[in-house]
């Protein structure tokens, strides 16, 4: 059995500073040089609706975390001159203080990254109007204080793609405008994440296109080192944040098929429409059917933007 087939829900090694998110396991470590870092395991755990589900997706942290070492590669190579990421490895050899044993399961699934101040802001690019943009869009006719064109249809291309940040928040993040943002963070250090943010997005949007997909949507999380430098850090153009589309099927006008979790999503608003979940937890167990088509789709991501078939 590959690593991509045995489901992997929950880490528990004797490093310290443990913090547990809805997906991800992260502590404090050191390399075998004694580099301090952070390991961010990325588990099978599946969120919906802001409620982690009983069972997850085998290999789903390995493929995302595989995507960002794809994409944080390439911003090495083509945005040097403009970015740094945090990205060091994505396996745990070199990390000090666990045993093979204990490495072995972290194969493909682990983020070994610099240490940052994290900067509390979700940088949101949107090049289409879609999702909770959408929403607002209908409302107001503008997303995060941007004014937008009248007359957009759902999933409409934007004329120019838009930052529209929210806070950074455990439970449930808050859109905010820019100028909130500023007055959060200081107006210099907002400017250049949103200028690092949108630059980063076109990039990779014009590269995506080349390959067949659509990207809709993306968000991204920085922090600042010691010295003052931006990183670039967490995951990164993944299909848990971001909205990936396949090109051939876009229309203007309705929902898009895509390549996340919509699937899991869909499945559960069928299950609340019958009375059977409330979207609280604990939430149902993900019937095998569900499951194994998120998990193609994700795959399909990886094959698509990289072009090979992923190897662990």
């Amino acid at each position: 059995m590959t690593l991509l087939n045995q489901e992997f829900l929950k880490s528990d090694l004797p490093l310290p500073g443990r913090r547990q998110g809805k997906v991800r396991d992260i502590y404090q470590a050191q390399l075998n040089d004694g580099t301090d870092v952070l390991l961010i395991i990325a588990s099978d755990r599946l969120s919906a609706f802001d409620v982690v589900m009983p069972n997850g997706i085998a290999g789903k942290g390995i493929v995302l975390t595989q995507i960002s070492k794809f994409w944080f590669d390439m911003i090495a190579e083509k945005m040097s001159d403009e970015v740094t990421h945090h990205l060091l490895a994505t396996d745990a050899s070199d990390v000090a203080d666990l045993t093979d044993d204990q490495k072995a399961p972290l194969k493909g699934r682990v983020m070994v990254g610099r240490r940052a101040k994290v900067i509390p802001v979700e940088c949101v690019v949107r090049g289409y109007i879609t999702g909770s943009g959408w929403k607002e869009y209908q409302k107001v006719g503008s997303v995060c204080g941007v004014k937008l064109p009248e007359g957009l249809k759902q999933c409409d291309k934007l004329p120019e793609p838009i930052f529209t940040p929210t806070t950074k928040d455990d439970v449930h993040d808050e859109a905010i405008t820019f100028e909130q943002g500023c007055e959060m963070v200081g107006t210099e250090l907002m400017t250049k994440v949103r200028d690092l943010s949108l630059s980063i997005y076109k990039m990779a949007h014009d590269y995506a296109a080349e390959r067949g997909i659509i990207l809709a949507d993306t968000k991204f999380e920085f922090g600042t080192t010691e010295d003052g430098k931006i990183l670039l850090i967490d995951e990164v153009l993944t299909p848990d944040s971001s909205r990936f589309w396949p090109a051939d099927d876009y229309e203007p006008g309705r929902d898009q098929a895509s390549f996340d979790k919509q699937i899991v999503r869909n499945y559960l608003q069928e299950l609340c429409d019958d009375g059977k979940w409330d979207k609280q937890n604990p939430g149902p167990v993900l019937p095998d059917h569900v499951i194994d088509k998120t998990k193609s789709k994700y795959l399909e991501a990886y094959k698509l933007l990289t072009g090979s078939d992923l190897q662990v």
